[in-house]
């Protein structure tokens, strides 16, 4: 894998260490009074940068809403440490309030065996890693595997079978979500349109990657989807402040809508986001179905 980042303005290259930096910082203090030998000698083996800022075709209009994430893919020795809870949570924190940092990050934690697994398995998302990834940080004895080469047809299979299950699930959110707006229970239906909208990435993610990361935020996974399909982009506008705070909203749904006592969204509100998730799933639907026509017929040939 390279490990030069030459390509990218100084600016990016220094928030990158400085990324890079925290997340081993954080992590060793995580890990410092282990008792558990698996905990007391858990190390970091990579962090890779993937997705935009590894291909060279970032954005970065902050001024129009449109900025691309620094994905990250933390490989470690141990799979109880990829608890984004107790090891990953203080340091994604500390990222997000950094003011040296201006760009968003993203990380996965995966461990190794999980990672050269995928590989094993021909998965995209691992391979196009494996490609395109740029090493950050890396332990001597941490190589990935190769990877092997998934056929069409198995492919197809698998991505036929995520689109049809998840995409119903999609269509089960949006409707619980209308019934429950129709109804006047407005936090319900924020936090069903949430589950609509994870769901609407996930099977999109699915289909494309054959991968989705464990993880509820909805930027997050809205990150990774639009890195990968533009045409997403349309769902959710953000020229706007009134379309960026729509969309805050809905990423805050998840847990504030069940549990805080403070969290407030409007009937017009909810009406506006039940359309864009609406056009998200209509959106998610076609490149799907596009990519499933592609895989059937590099199946058949």
């Amino acid at each position: 894998m390279r490990s030069d980042v030459e390509h990218l303005p100084s600016i990016q290259r220094s928030e990158l260490e400085r990324v890079t930096q925290l997340l081993m910082d954080e992590f060793a203090v995580a890990t410092a009074h282990a008792s558990q030998p698996w905990k007391k000698n858990g190390r970091i083996l990579k962090i890779i940068l993937f997705g935009s800022y590894a291909r060279t075709d970032w954005v970065d209009e902050p001024e129009n809403g449109y900025q691309s994430d620094y994905d990250l893919l933390v490989v470690v020795s141990h799979p109880d440490l990829t608890d984004i809870a107790d090891y990953w949570y203080i340091a994604e924190d500390k990222i997000q309030r950094d003011t040296a940092i201006a760009r968003p990050v993203n990380i996965i934690v995966h461990t190794l065996d999980e990672v050269n697994q995928a590989l094993s398995r021909g998965e995209y998302f691992w391979v196009d890693i494996a490609r395109d990834g740029i090493v950050l940080y890396e332990l001597p004895g941490s190589a990935l595997a190769a990877p092997k080469p998934l056929t069409a047809a198995d492919a197809n299979e698998m991505a036929s079978t995520y689109f049809r299950d998840w995409l119903a699930k999609v269509d089960s959110g949006i409707k619980l979500a209308s019934f429950a707006l129709e109804e006047g229970e407005r936090k319900d239906a924020a936090f069903l349109l949430h589950q609509a909208t994870e769901r609407a990435y996930i099977c999109y993610l699915l289909v494309r990657t054959l991968y989705f990361p464990r993880s509820h935020n909805i930027k997050f996974l809205r990150s990774l989807a639009e890195d990968s399909e533009p045409r997403l982009i349309e769902a959710w506008p953000r020229a706007t402040r009134l379309e960026r705070r729509r969309f805050e909203l809905l990423k805050r749904a998840y847990v504030e809508a069940r549990y805080s006592a403070s969290y407030t969204i409007s009937a017009d509100d909810l009406e506006a986001l039940v359309q864009s998730v609406r056009r998200l799933r209509d959106i998610v639907e076609l490149v799907s179905r596009e990519r499933l026509d592609d895989l059937r017929v590099r199946a058949s040939m």
